[in-house]
């Protein structure tokens, strides 16, 4: 059964180590018959290629304003407007930071503040920055927003340290995705 069946997910990709995730989140979407866009940061190409992203999700990788190839314009309003629910996982401090601030300096942030349908996102960072008071209100302007946070987890971080700050596993973001369609 395609519980998500036509769905329209943008997903955004942040730079963190956690992007190598999002190879497992797309295949688990599209395999639940969602229709998989994906924005990724500059930061995030040093993670993971965007040519991986983009054959697991059978569209076009975007991360700039433009085509730099032919000049065609990516209209981040089209995208917010596609898009059933938008989410960014990994999401990095920065971004976070971003995103509660209103700062539209590429064309995820653009995006998502134009964008029309429900936000997920899913924090991942190190324990220490997850810990510190700025994101951590920053975390929380994003919820008074009405962006649903799919929480960091508990676990071994890339530093060595253990705690939380680790990107939810894919299947427990699928799943809170699911939750969402089915309650709305």
């Amino acid at each position: 059964m395609m519980r998500l069946k036509d769905k329209k997910i943008l997903l955004g990709v942040t730079g963190s180590i956690a992007a190598y995730k999002t190879a497992f989140l797309i295949r688990l979407l599209v395999k639940e018959g969602a229709i998989v866009k994906v924005i990724m940061t500059d930061a995030a190409k040093q993670f993971i290629a965007p040519v991986t992203l983009a054959t697991l999700s059978k569209n076009e990788v975007i991360s700039t304003f433009y085509n730099e190839k032919n000049g065609e314009w990516y209209n981040h309003v089209a995208l917010g407007l596609w898009a059933d629910i938008f989410i960014i996982a990994p999401c990095s401090a920065n971004t976070i930071a971003k995103m509660a601030h209103g700062f539209c300096d590429n064309i995820l942030s653009a995006t998502y503040l134009s964008a029309k349908c429900k936000i997920m996102f899913a924090p991942a960072m190190d324990l220490d920055m997850f810990l510190h008071t700025a994101v951590t209100k920053n975390i929380e302007t994003l919820t008074q927003f009405g962006n649903i946070l799919i929480d960091a987890e508990d676990g071994e971080l890339a530093s060595g340290l253990v705690g939380k700050g680790r990107m939810a596993e894919p299947e427990n973001i699928l799943q809170s995705i699911i939750t969402h369609f089915e309650s709305n």
